[in-house]
């Protein structure tokens, strides 16, 4: 039978067990959505749990999720389908939100946002604290949840749950230190005071290559300074943030500060967040497109956005560096979730006199790395998020060799392994005009450029529209400042592969966004500065 078929019986199944009939499903997008008489018969306790997407599923069981409003799992009237990426199976069917749930959850948010503003800063800083060690406490369950629904290997599922931990331990710290300034004033008994007030309702837009670090890189700082949130995650792994809503709400922190929608048409919900005026402040993270978009239409209600766009990161290798520590930099920097991430290398600059060299030892590390799904014990690779980041992997190599490269190992899909899976891929002689030097890959991808000098190379490295991150490996201490100084981007590691953290400023410069995430400056985005000038009078006699 087909499986659509296969769905449609085992629903009509499940009604069944429920006293319901009648549904139907309707496809749409990636997905499928459910009926309202299906959503209705999920009330009552029937929606799950999103942790229990970190844990063995009874066979034949499946779980449904409902929107995060105000404190507690809202059901929808229609659900949509999230699958792994590894092997294409059902992880949860999520509820898939409308105009109607962009205005619940904002209302929620707004009306919580009075008593949150003013709850003491130590409070909040406690309530923070307390979900930090629910996650920790949680990141096995919570590294499965991102492993299901986005593909990564566990390992590094369960590092990024500690990675995005460190965000709210981070600002849980913060909450007390927001502070203002005293300033003397010019003339008269006056004393003039600037203090940070919060913004109010901030909306968050969260990308899936990070589906819980790059929620509380947003939600944490904000939170922490007196805001509320309402968090829109990716359609494509909407379930960690519905787990960590549910892990906020069990801290203690109260209903309505962290609202978290799904829905299976990111366009209708950035544009109902960017143009709601009740929503003061829009965060986002994703590609340099659509954060276009979302800045145009966060102008009509003069809305403070947040933006931490594409990238397209040099990686710069001169000749008296250590090759061996070179490769495994810059393996860190890029095979990270398959190479699905801003700050990830894609253009590999090696200067002439080791560029042999280092291409036969790149190609080996390459060559021995384990590749498949993300619950497998030693995989360091794992599958791409769907077939769109496949046939743009493959286009671009594609491209690469048309014009004169020469790929050295991979470029092949595993179709043992699934649809999704894709070699890794070392390309040498890349030119400068190739897809892969002008566009962010998002894959498994190295590409190779000789340089001769300094000059050159950092010229090659600034010719681009992007400045999210950039990599320097050289042993000459004078030349490494050099390039640090000149490079244009936001980030530069000098002989580190793995540069981001909580307590370091994250962001870039041209097209690759501006504001910064994490560190002390996080806390500007969700801020207001307030003068007060204080007019105290002489003293009487």
């Amino acid at each position: 039978m087909h499986w659509c078929g296969l769905l449609q019986r085992t629903i009509h199944q499940k009604t069944k067990r429920l006293q319901r009939w009648g549904n139907v499903w309707e496809h749409r997008g990636n997905g499928f959505l459910m009926s309202s008489t299906v959503s209705h018969a999920l009330q009552s306790g029937k929606l799950s749990s999103a942790l229990a997407v970190g844990v063995e599923q009874p066979s034949g069981e499946d779980l449904y999720l409902g929107h995060y409003i105000n404190g507690q799992q809202v059901s929808s009237d229609s659900y949509y389908k999230v699958t792994d990426p590894a092997n294409g199976q059902t992880v949860a069917f999520v509820a898939d939100g409308d105009e109607q749930t962009i205005g619940a959850a904002v209302q929620a948010a707004k009306s919580a946002f009075a008593s949150w503003r003013e709850t003491s800063p130590q409070t909040r800083a406690g309530l923070l604290r307390r979900w930090y060690d629910l996650i920790i406490e949680k990141r096995e369950a919570l590294g499965r949840v991102i492993t299901r629904e986005n593909g990564k290997p566990l390992s590094e599922a369960i590092g990024e749950v500690r990675y995005a931990a460190s965000f709210v331990e981070w600002f849980a710290s913060e909450a007390p230190r927001v502070y203002g300034d005293v300033i003397p004033a010019t003339s008269g008994p006056r004393q003039a005071l600037v203090v940070r007030e919060p913004l109010g309702v901030c909306a968050a837009i969260t990308p899936w290559n990070f589906p819980s670090a790059m929620l509380t890189r947003k939600v944490a700082p904000a939170l922490a300074t007196g805001n509320t949130v309402v968090a829109r995650p990716s359609e494509l792994t909407p379930v960690s943030a519905i787990a960590l809503a549910e892990l906020a709400r069990e801290a203690g922190i109260p209903a309505g500060v962290f609202n978290v929608i799904s829905g299976s048409r990111p366009s209708l919900f950035g544009e109902g967040l960017a143009q709601h005026p009740d929503v003061r402040m829009l965060s986002f993270t994703g590609s340099t497109r659509v954060g276009r978009l979302l800045m145009g239409q966060c102008a009509s209600t003069v809305k403070r956005t947040e933006m931490e766009l594409g990238g397209l990161a040099p990686f710069i290798v001169f000749d008296d560096t250590d090759l061996d520590a070179a490769v495994a930099g810059l393996w860190a920097a890029k095979m990270r979730n398959s190479g699905q991430t801003c700050v990830c290398p894609n253009r590999i600059y090696v200067q002439r006199a080791i560029y042999d060299a280092f291409a036969e030892r790149l190609a080996k590390r390459v060559s021995r790395a384990k590749v498949g799904p993300g619950v497998d014990s030693g995989v360091e690779v794992g599958p791409l998020i769907n077939q769109a980041a496949i046939d743009k992997v493959q286009r671009h190599v594609q491209d690469a060799v048309q014009k004169g490269a020469k790929v050295l190992v991979g470029n092949r899909v595993l179709s043992e392994l699934g649809p999704l899976f894709y070699e890794p891929t070392v390309v040498r002689d890349v030119p400068p005009d190739a897809l892969l030097c002008r566009e962010e890959t998002f894959g498994p991808v190295l590409p190779l450029l000789v340089f001769d000098d300094e000059e050159e190379v950092i010229r090659a490295a600034n010719a681009t529209e992007f400045g999210l991150a950039s990599y320097v490996y050289t042993r000459d201490l004078g030349r490494a400042f050099r390039c640090a100084k000149q490079l244009e981007s936001g980030m530069v590691g000098v002989n580190e592969g793995v540069i981001s953290n909580a307590a370091m400023p994250f962001g870039g410069v041209k097209q690759s966004g501006y504001g910064r995430e994490g560190s002390k400056y996080g806390i500007d985005a969700y801020t207001n500065l307030k003068y007060i000038l204080m007019g105290y009078g002489e003293r009487s006699t």
